[in-house]
């Protein structure tokens, strides 16, 4: 099966360019399995994503929420907002239909200001779940399929039938007399979260201490430790492990690099205490995940050629 490598970059926002061809939208089916860390790693974009789960169970975190999708039901994450998904548990294969639209394709220019801005930076907004029992969420499942087949086919016109289904769907959120707030606190605390992970994302390499984090998110030790619990449901050390983690096994599958050289390299300063952490987080040791990673590819190559 051939594995999916999710792009994103240091500020964790997502580098795939959402867009056909004529429209700033993009519709995907997402199977999370054939990703290469076994879920959606953590990330945000400026696009709104619609999403209808067709198969399975799929748990996505978003902020400090976690929200259970089952199949025949949606969720809408709003722009900006940091989110990742994996399988509900391991007996689940997730997969789901991912609608992105970037918010000023929605309407005209002249009424972007009333229809839209409002809603992409309400700070009580950052996800609505969809659901298949109500009218509202009946129908904008309904247009998220339409958008898919639409985009598949392409028979003539069919950019404004994707138009029109997604100002369909727009209207349908809007029309549920959502009441906005707009916290500037929340604001300023979302933005602190993305300095800190894009400063450990491009230091991830040398030593570093929470009161280097916290500096750069202006905070104090105690309020950085909070705010990685509260977004990110883990502490500002174990992130980094995390991510150093993540890193190592690029260069396992795409080097041939030592497994102590990579220790090193991803900020580790015992090759030990690597495979100690790889196997606690992976499940297997390094040099296991390189084996399975390069039988993998030996795999796809005799499908190919047969």
């Amino acid at each position: 099966m051939r594995k999916i490598k999710f792009g994103i970059n240091p500020q964790l926002k997502e580098m795939t360019e959402h867009r056909t061809d004529d429209l700033s939208i993009a519709c995907y089916k997402t199977t999370i399995s054939e990703h290469v860390q076994g879920y959606i790693p953590l990330h945000w974009h400026d696009e709104l994503q619609f999403v209808a789960v067709i198969q399975g169970k799929v748990l996505f975190h978003i902020n400090e929420q976690q929200v259970a999708v089952s199949q025949g039901n949606g969720l809408f994450i709003n722009s900006g907002m940091m989110h990742m998904a994996e399988n509900f548990s391991a007996e689940e294969q997730g997969m789901y239909l991912c609608l992105n639209v970037a918010p000023q394709s929605l309407v005209s220019a002249e009424l972007y200001m009333k229809y839209v801005h409002p809603y992409v930076t309400a700070t009580n907004l950052p996800f609505l779940m969809i659901e298949k029992s109500n009218s509202w969420g009946e129908q904008v499942l309904g247009n998220i399929s339409a958008v898919r087949q639409e985009i598949e086919k392409q028979a003539p016109y069919y950019e404004l039938n994707v138009a029109a289904a997604v100002l369909e769907i727009w209207k349908g959120l809007i029309k549920n007399g959502y009441f906005l707030e707009h916290n500037e606190t929340e604001m300023i605390r979302d933005r602190r979260i993305k300095q800190m992970l894009m400063w450990i994302h491009q230091n991830y390499t040398e030593p570093l201490r929470l009161e280097d984090i916290a500096k750069v998110g202006q905070l104090s030790r105690a309020e950085t430790c909070r705010t990685f619990k509260q977004i990110l449901r883990t502490t500002p050390m174990q992130y980094v492990l995390d991510y150093r983690i993540r890193k190592s096994t690029e260069l396992l599958r795409f080097s041939q690099r030592s497994v102590t050289e990579i220790a090193y390299e991803v900020g580790f300063n015992s090759s030990s205490y690597f495979i100690e952490q790889f196997r606690k987080m992976m499940k297997r040791t390094p040099l296991q995940y390189r084996r399975e990673e390069q039988k993998g590819r030996q795999d796809e190559k005799k499908e190919i050629r047969s």
